[in-house]
């Protein structure tokens, strides 16, 4: 069956579909839209500069991710972060990546000076305070290393994971700063570079209790801030995620 003139064909949609979940995805990822917050699948579409129909098909991938809600009335929003849902996230965490990473650990001999390169670049953000860079390089460090293991079923579950629990984060670091964080990055790369499993498996473990649970739980353990004082992250912008 032929495609209808106003629609593009099916390669073409594809291609422009998985451009937009990826676009999504990077803004998710780097916190660029703020848990809660509601936005419209044509303003959405607007944003990315294409129709609604490739947008409506990355939001039904995403949304079946648990990385997005589907209102009633249309509406587009991250999920509202929960205590429950925050240590259920963490918890997922600490099962899946360590064991992920520590079967990458035979695929990374050669990684170790490209992960020192992305750590250091983690290092900048951190001390000039740009939280959506820290964002972008501490997932990109991460995800060398769970790439490195070949997983098709663990690998995908990390990665919704993670589509889940950034948009909060990026609410965090915006609360108490990027001077605050730390990681197990050092220990987690001498690690590789010693061929030390049960180390690298120790470090990741570290790194997300120290950082997202820790940090994750002094946020929702503390009394609401009061209205007026509160600022929140941008409004994703997917055409220009840095600024």
């Amino acid at each position: 069956m032929n495609a209808k003139p106003d629609e593009p064909d099916l390669p073409t949609r594809v291609v422009t579909r998985d451009r937009v979940v990826a676009a999504v995805e990077d803004a998710l990822l780097t916190g660029q839209f703020v848990p809660g917050h509601a936005v419209t699948l044509r303003g959405l579409a607007a944003q990315l500069g294409v129709s609604p129909m490739p947008v409506r098909e990355a939001i039904r991938v995403l949304s079946s991710a648990n990385a997005l809600d589907v209102m009633p009335n249309g509406r587009i929003r991250v999920p509202t972060m929960t205590r429950r849902r925050f240590d259920e996230l963490l918890h997922a965490r600490v099962l899946l990546e360590p064991h992920l990473a520590a079967l990458a650990l035979p695929n990374l001999n050669a990684a170790a000076g490209e992960l020192a390169r992305i750590d250091d670049a983690i290092d900048e953000s951190l001390v000039s305070g740009d939280v959506i860079a820290y964002m972008r390089r501490n997932h990109e460090f991460h995800f060398r290393i769970y790439r490195a293991a070949g997983s098709e079923i663990i690998l995908p579950l990390v990665e919704h994971v993670w589509l889940q629990f950034a948009p909060f984060m990026r609410t965090v670091y915006g609360r108490v700063g990027t001077s605050v964080l730390e990681d197990q990055h050092k220990e987690a790369i001498a690690a590789i570079r010693l061929g030390d499993a049960e180390g690298l498996r120790q470090a990741i473990e570290r790194d997300i209790l120290d950082g997202m649970g820790l940090i994750g739980h002094s946020v929702l353990d503390a009394p609401p801030p009061e209205s007026g004082g509160r600022r929140e992250p941008p409004q994703m912008d997917p055409r220009s995620p840095d600024e």
